[in-house]
């Protein structure tokens, strides 16, 4: 059976489901391929199930320390399967409200395996998808534009085997039916620290491996310092500058121990299961790329500003093109490809204008440049910094840890980069997005009424500090 659509999108998840809505939304006929579930990495084994367990985390992180409230709650036990079932109820929900918007916009969804096609009696030019659907049917879908979004997948380091038990992924860890009492998590960027403030708050005694100097490198240094210190103080032991060797990794009495080397110094360390957050790579292969002239660079498909491959009537977005592997910059990328695909101008996004989130507690947020990437661009920076410590919503709910961090322009007062660790800090970040889309200055943003008392007031400060007009310090 063959059927012909103006867009067919390789990939159901957020950024494949969103540019599918956009399509359906100026007129266009749509399908979406997708293997597994729509929603994709996000909604099932990344974004959504790990922040249902980070706030269960968090609320028990809490109770245990009620008393600072005046509540002195007695006998606080953790129920981890019902801590599961309560992330597995989001997801579905989240789940069938997927479905509900494929087909409130009319939007056909394959499910099976699809490979891209080269030209055939069907289309004289690549771009056609083949769907292997369960049953053993064969669809042919003809697009007018394809879209590839089909995600990534958790890296490994050489060496080190997965093996679902003893080492495992993300993926594998969010299905854990029961809390072990020790973990080496190898990685201190984002995942990493994610898993390990959960696990940490959930009373696992946790061990970080990072390689590189400092946790989060790719994060201003002032937040890694800030991370590292609070993490340490909540009781997780932390090596950074330490390599993990992997030809020492060995399960014995069902415990995983290896060594790390730091220093020149080389260290053994046990614990009941070992977490690999290393990153994430493409899921580029059996896809039929080969039957096109897309071209691949680094592991990920190479694309121009607009999205567009080598292959012109070929998109990509997401994480499957590298950049920020972050649900939110696929589902503008989504966005962006379907607008180009209908011949519209659409807003492009640079990379140092997405906000970055992370989940860990207390959270951490950034946009734009760190103050080393400002200098290293030739700015001559002037910084402003605000403690929660000061800010009355922060001591009334007993989170005054962290600070927000403005990095200006000293000549012409732009906004280069805004860095922020403290409670709910990821719910604010937008403010800092909307000031560098619309390119306001530290002044500006400061003169803007924060309300009192709120957590946002930091970010105010911070903005006013730059010039060192902060009121509250």
């Amino acid at each position: 059976m063959t059927q012909a659509f103006d867009i067919v999108i390789l990939g159901g998840g957020m950024g494949g489901y969103i540019a599918a809505i956009r399509a359906a939304q100026l007129g266009k006929t749509v399908a979406v391929v997708e293997r597994d579930k729509l929603g994709g990495t996000c909604l099932h084994r990344g974004c959504i199930p790990s922040k249902a367990l980070l706030r269960s985390a968090e609320v028990y992180a809490t109770m245990q320390e009620s008393e600072r409230f005046g509540i002195e709650a007695a006998s606080v036990q953790l129920n981890f399967p019902k801590v599961q079932s309560r992330k597995t109820g989001i997801v579905e929900q989240m789940h069938k409200g997927v479905q509900y918007l494929m087909k409130k916009h009319n939007i056909q969804v394959f499910y099976g395996n699809g490979r891209i096609i080269g030209p055939s009696i069907f289309s004289p030019r690549s771009g056609s998808i083949s769907v292997e659907q369960a049953d053993g049917e064969i669809i042919t879908l003809v697009p007018d534009k394809l879209i590839i979004a089909t995600g990534s997948r958790p890296r490994t380091l050489p060496g080190l085997t997965i093996d679902g038990i003893h080492i495992l992924n993300s993926d594998d860890a969010l299905q854990m039916e029961q809390l072990p009492e020790s973990m080496i998590i190898i990685g201190g960027g984002v995942i990493g620290m994610e898993w390990a403030s959960m696990l940490n708050d959930f009373g696992v005694k946790v061990t970080v491996v990072e390689y590189a100097p400092r946790l989060l490198p790719t994060e201003d240094a002032d937040v890694s310092k800030e991370m590292e210190r609070l993490l340490k103080k909540r009781g997780v032991q932390i090596f950074t500058d330490a390599a993990v060797l992997a030809e020492t990794v060995k399960i014995e009495s069902g415990q995983a121990n290896l060594e790390v080397e730091r220093k020149g110094e080389r260290r053994a360390l046990q614990a009941d299961k070992v977490l690999v957050c290393v990153g994430r790579q493409a899921n580029i292969e059996g896809i039929g790329l080969e039957n096109t002239d897309v071209k691949l660079a680094g592991g990920v498909i190479r694309v121009n500003e607009n999205l567009q491959t080598a292959e012109a009537h070929i998109y990509a977005i997401g994480d499957c093109i590298g950049g920020l592997q972050l649900a939110h910059v696929a589902g503008h990328e989504g966005i962006q490809a379907v607008e180009h695909a209908s011949g519209q101008k659409p807003h492009h996004q640079e990379a140092h204008q997405v906000p970055r989130c992370i989940y860990t507690r207390p959270e951490a947020a950034s946009i734009g440049w760190t103050e080393a990437q400002a200098v290293e661009q030739g700015h001559e920076v002037k910084v402003g910094k605000f403690p929660y410590s000061v800010l009355g919503k922060a001591l009334v709910q007993g989170e005054q840890d962290g600070f927000v961090k403005v990095i200006a322009d000293k000549s012409t007062n732009d906004i280069l980069g805004v860095h922020m660790i403290g409670a709910h800090v990821t719910d604010y970040i937008s403010e800092a997005a909307l000031a560098q889309l619309l390119n306001a200055t530290a002044w500006e943003v400061g003169q803007t009424i924060h309300p009192h008392p709120t957590l946002s007031e930091a970010l105010g400060e911070a903005m006013l500090a730059v010039d060192g007009r902060a009121i509250n310090m």
